[in-house]
């Protein structure tokens, strides 16, 4: 090698170093992603919690509350003069709002896939058993609960792009599917502001995108079904790889009377409080509100049955605490094995 061809490597490799540095330097003092959080309450007393990342100065706050104002203004059964409070007194509505219609669909999807395992119209029976704006007042008989049957059937709810319309009382009802509805609109409205690292959880039902500060997935804990009523323990943490998450169970929403427990999960099929074996059902989609609506049917069905519909929808993953005999145990779909630790030591957090 010459000494000129030997002078010149140094110099090549300062100036490498120095671009390098440059670049790091301009990274460094570019947009840097901050966080945006806010808290809040839709659908009476339901918290909400919104983590979203973006380079951009975010004001959200004043977005999402009159988002879900008119979520609400459609389809909460406790606003008198809601779209569908107004449906249920007159068995026909013209649609006022874009909000109804997608969830009449996603409602009927599921309802056949499920078998009538999950159906809207059964909050008559929900009222009667106690889980409803009253409360629990008596436990209904076997005749009143064959009467009340005969009103829950979603195949009698006929809809077009139009107007819905439905048999004389009849009683709809979003409560099973409406949390993650709203999760996913407050997701959609946040990438229409090109924000693609976020979580929004209400109530409980989660929908997450990209990753968090730390450039990791987002992590959740699932609560293990098996501690007292007024507990929390984690079963399994899981990171989420651009997943909703929606959890059901009896644990929590049950009460006691003449020593006879009464859980909220009533099968619009038989018209009684189900407890079969499964505790909790934690179930992953891409859509909120089909986790939402498939984690309460699960509980319905029972293990055999939605681990098949699991297994035969790839949109679905899922993870099933139960009881076999008097042991415990847990099935997880083969889509989210990877993504989850087992862990009862934990406490609840979110990352």
């Amino acid at each position: 090698m010459s000494k000129a061809a030997s002078s010149k490597t140094p110099r090549v490799i300062f100036g490498l170093a120095m671009v390098v540095g440059l670049f790091w330097v301009a990274r460094r003092e570019g947009p840097q992603p901050r966080l945006t959080e806010i808290t809040g309450q839709t659908m009476g007393t339901v918290p909400y919690s919104i983590k979203a990342i973006s380079t951009d100065q975010l004001d959200i706050k004043w977005g999402v509350d009159s988002l879900l104002t008119e979520f609400n203004k459609s389809l909460s059964t406790y606003i008198a003069d809601s779209e569908i409070s107004r449906f249920n007194r007159n068995d026909t509505l013209a649609f006022e709002s874009s909000l109804f219609l997608p969830v009449l669909q996603a409602s009927r999807d599921v309802v056949d896939a499920t078998d009538g395992a999950f159906d809207p119209t059964v909050g008559p029976l929900v009222n009667a058993w106690g889980f409803g704006p009253e409360g629990v007042t008596y436990q209904p008989d076997s005749m009143e609960v064959d009467s009340l049957r005969a009103f829950v059937n979603f195949g009698k709810i006929q809809f077009n792009s139009q107007f819905v319309t439905k048999r004389p009382n009849m009683y709809l009802d979003f409560s099973a599917i409406a949390k993650g509805y709203a999760v996913d609109l407050v997701a959609i409205y946040l990438e229409s502001l090109e924000v693609d690292r976020y979580m929004v959880e209400i109530g409980g039902e989660v929908r997450t995108r990209g990753t968090n500060m730390q450039e990791e997935l987002w992590r959740l804990g699932i609560e293990d079904p098996l501690v007292a009523k007024n507990e929390r323990k984690l079963l399994a943490i899981v990171n989420m790889d651009n997943r909703s998450l929606a959890t059901s169970g009896n644990y929590r929403n049950y009460y006691e009377k003449d020593g006879q427990t009464f859980a909220h999960i009533i099968d619009p099929r038989t018209g009684y409080n189900n407890f079969n074996s499964i505790l909790s059902a934690s179930v992953f989609s891409p859509e909120c509100m089909l986790a939402d609506a498939y984690a309460t049917a699960f509980m319905v069905m029972g293990v055999d049955k939605s681990i098949a519909l699991i297994e035969r929808d790839p949109k679905l993953e899922a993870i099933l605490v139960y009881r076999d005999g008097d042991d415990v145990k847990t099935y997880q779909s083969t889509g989210i094995r990877r993504y989850v630790t087992m862990d009862r030591t934990a406490e609840p957090t979110e990352q």
